[in-house]
């Protein structure tokens, strides 16, 4: 899966850097020649100098094979008009902006752009878990970052299928927040059983949403109570 970053500044470097260090196809967006040229000395990585709002060096960036774009430059305004630009003329519908002013935060929620944050290492974090399994993914993120909200997906293979929430024992850093059913929410109850096409919602934190994904996904350590 492809993710396209326009900005070539601390965060928009550390950010190609992690993403290449974690094998994901990743292109940078740059306007300043001397910038493009120091990130390519020290990065072995796809980089374009260019105008991020520009759809011709979007379209060379390949934004039409792009799952999930992020803008980190250091202008708010910038950042909105790229998401805006990607969402309205290319359908990608998942964006990610850097905010360098928290009173922006609700106009470009307002606006569509799926998550704004400012941390580089949480910025990563959100562009790994939109190319995970719908099964187990972050919604929400809260106190930029720390605290996360969770949709767990349940099916007929889940490991949660027909269990109680009493019979879930949870890592102590997660709570059941609801349980959405038919369009309905749910306030979880220790008799409340989870039941197939059920989304379970959690607030956790960004370590334990990874054990609960291995868990989930990959079958590691046991978070619903043996029956005997």
């Amino acid at each position: 899966m492809k993710s396209i970053i326009i900005g070539g500044g601390k965060i928009g470097s550390n950010l190609l850097k992690t993403l290449k260090g974690r094998g994901y196809n990743v292109t940078l967006i740059e306007k300043d020649e001397n910038v493009c040229r120091k990130i390519a000395n020290d990065l072995d990585a796809d980089i374009i100098c260019g105008d991020g709002s520009d759809l011709a060096v979007l379209n060379d960036a390949g934004i039409n094979n792009a799952d999930i774009i992020a803008a980190v430059t250091g202008k708010d305004e910038e950042n909105l008009v790229i998401c805006q630009i990607a969402k309205m003329e290319f359908q990608i519908n998942k964006s990610i902006a850097r905010v360098n002013y928290p009173k922006n935060i609700s106009m470009f929620k307002a606006l569509g752009v799926n998550q704004t944050v400012c941390s580089t290492e949480v910025i990563a974090n959100l562009i790994e878990y939109e190319f995970d399994s719908d099964i187990c993914k972050i919604v929400q993120t809260f106190d930029r970052g720390a605290m996360i909200l969770v949709e767990v997906s349940v099916d007929e293979k889940s490991r949660w299928l027909n269990c109680f929430i009493r019979d879930l024992e949870l890592p102590g850093e997660s709570v059941i927040a609801a349980v959405l059913r038919n369009g309905k929410i749910i306030y979880p109850r220790g008799d409340t059983q989870i039941l197939k096409n059920d989304n379970v919602n959690l607030i956790t934190n960004q370590a334990t949403f990874l054990k609960i994904k291995e868990y989930m996904q990959n079958g590691g350590v046991s978070y619903a109570k043996q029956k005997k």
